[in-house]
């Protein structure tokens, strides 16, 4: 670990970052100049200032993502802070541009006021094509992105809940081809009720499932109990249709599906055994899972993934965000919506066409994966 930290600290101090700005076209002569500064831009931005949608033909917004944070939900840190935060929105757009070629910028802000945050997007929203929110902690997070997409003509997309949630789908599309199961007949359980919890109770429910249970720290979450936040209470409202009122042990028996977006160590092998025939774990906690998966394989578990790099089916959210944002952009939509999320998961499982229990996702270099996840946004958008 110590020779991963060092090499990481060394490889980021020697490039000072991980990004820099580079003209699409040449500047080497005073034509050149003319063209890319005076009289040359004057042109465009008369057009422009008659009919703002020719922004995109004329300039970088059709191609350009602001990548927002406050830094108070960084990777396994929380908050941390926006200074601390930019090593991860750099590597973003870095990602960004490798995968779908948009132009992402990080924007880290010395504010953690939900009304500041908010106010800073939507002045800034005419230089960019969307907006990725980015490590913002729960509940700001949903409040932000609600009045973003309600207030804004350009997708809105919190890459904690929605990334998350789109590649876990499409895991447990294969997930359950590989168990013989299907999505309306299985149970699942998710414990924790954060931003990417509720975010893929919703997006199961989305795509056919009909026995959902969500828990956070206090237990099941049901409709009428007490103690919910809004998000909460709506998510309550589709999910846990048999009222099941218990904790994390009490949730996972029989059921077919267990996802984990929690903490380090909170599922037992008894409590995977205690799950249906042939039950499939989703561990994702990070760096360390709720339950190992060779544990969890031990215990019965017939399928498993998690967030980390060094086990097989690693729940990434680069396998989304890129192709949504490509897709989004080339089709000028305003928002994303549900039905895109859907279709970005189905995209991205049917990548894998032979799932097996090591191999349900594909890897971020699968060729073609951004360009399939955008056709398949673009055509529901």
């Amino acid at each position: 670990m110590n020779d991963i930290k060092q090499k990481a600290l060394d490889f980021h101090s020697k490039h000072k970052g991980k990004l820099q700005i580079a003209g699409k076209v040449s500047l080497d002569t005073p034509e050149d100049l003319g063209m890319v500064y005076t009289p040359g831009m004057a042109y465009p931005c008369m057009e422009i200032a008659e009919d703002k949608s020719k922004a995109y033909d004329y300039t970088l917004k059709a191609t350009t993502v602001a990548v927002v944070t406050d830094g108070t939900a960084v990777l396994g840190f929380g908050d941390i802070g926006p200074e601390a935060s930019l090593p991860v929105m750099e590597g973003k757009a870095l990602v960004f541009k490798k995968f779908a070629n948009i132009d992402a910028y990080p924007i880290c802000l010395a504010t953690k006021d939900v009304e500041d945050i908010i106010m800073i997007c939507k002045n800034i929203a005419p230089g960019f094509g969307g907006i990725h929110l980015e490590d913002i902690a729960a509940p700001a997070c949903f409040e932000i992105e609600d009045r973003l997409k309600e207030e804004l003509d350009i997708p809105v997309f919190h890459d904690d809940q929605h990334g998350t949630a789109i590649v876990a789908l499409a895991g447990m599309i294969n997930a359950l081809k590989v168990v013989g199961k299907t999505m309306e007949e299985s149970r699942f359980v998710i414990n924790g009720a954060g931003a990417a919890g509720i975010a893929i109770a919703k997006i199961l429910v989305n795509a056919g499932a009909s026995d959902v249970i969500l828990l956070d720290s206090q237990g099941t979450i049901f409709k009428g109990r007490d103690g919910l936040n809004k998000y909460k209470q709506e998510i309550a409202e589709t999910t846990n249709p048999r009222m099941v009122d218990g904790d994390l042990a009490a949730a996972m028996q029989d059921a077919d599906v267990f996802l984990g977006v929690s903490k380090a160590n909170l599922v037992s092998q008894d409590m995977v055994r205690s799950m249906a025939a042939n039950p499939i774990v989703f561990a994702m906690a990070n760096p360390v899972p709720e339950i190992m998966p060779e544990d969890a394989i031990a215990a019965g578990a017939a399928v498993v993934a998690t967030g980390r790099a060094d086990y097989p089916n690693q729940v990434n959210n680069v396998l989304a965000f890129p192709g949504v944002f490509k897709g989004a952009l080339d089709a000028r939509a305003t928002d994303i919506t549900e039905e895109m999320k859907v279709a970005a998961a189905h995209a991205i499982a049917e990548m894998v066409t032979e799932p097996r229990p090591d191999y349900i996702i594909p890897g971020a270099f699968e060729p073609g994966l951004a360009d399939n996840v955008a056709k398949a946004v673009m055509g529901v958008a």
